[in-house]
């Protein structure tokens, strides 16, 4: 499931989910699914919570898919970590009618450090947006990737 791209060629609105123990990053894609923006960090309280959370979010921006960010192992397996991941992907399944998708989150949040840092913000600040700029790094990868993919079947 790890990197699976939709390549339609209808416009639509992509969810992204950082999923950590604490938090959960969240990011939008533009209507014609060419760039990311960040959107909020829930903060976990509890499973009913958060999934309740994420629904009105997906109807909010009226999301069609939800990506989520899988954090394999340096060596691209499943590990511990990935698997809280895929539980919490099997219990959004029932909270939310619409696809979703995994994509390999390795140095999402090395990245997003690195450009919050870039932009001089001081560390208290960036602890209080790295998991939704960590959201904003996996889904503009993966509409990059979708986009890409479209271009290389000759699709505008």
């Amino acid at each position: 499931m790890t990197n699976d791209v939709e390549t339609s060629p209808r416009a639509r609105r992509v969810l992204a989910l950082d999923v950590g123990d604490r938090r959960i990053g969240v990011a939008v894609s533009d209507e014609l699914g060419l760039t990311a923006q960040g959107v909020t960090t829930i903060h976990r309280r509890s499973w009913a919570a958060d999934l309740d959370d994420i629904a009105r979010l997906v109807e909010t921006w009226r999301a069609e898919t939800i990506v989520v960010g899988l954090p394999l192992t340096l060596e691209g397996a499943i590990g511990p970590r990935a698997q809280t991941v895929q539980a919490f992907i099997k219990r959004l399944g029932s909270a939310v009618g619409v696809p979703i998708l995994t994509w390999d989150e390795r140095f999402s949040t090395v990245t997003a450090e690195r450009v919050l840092i870039a932009a001089n913000l001081s560390r208290a600040k960036r602890r209080g947006v790295i998991d939704k700029t960590a959201a904003v790094v996996i889904l503009q990868h993966f509409l990059d990737t979708r986009a890409h993919a479209a271009t290389s079947e000759g699709r505008p």
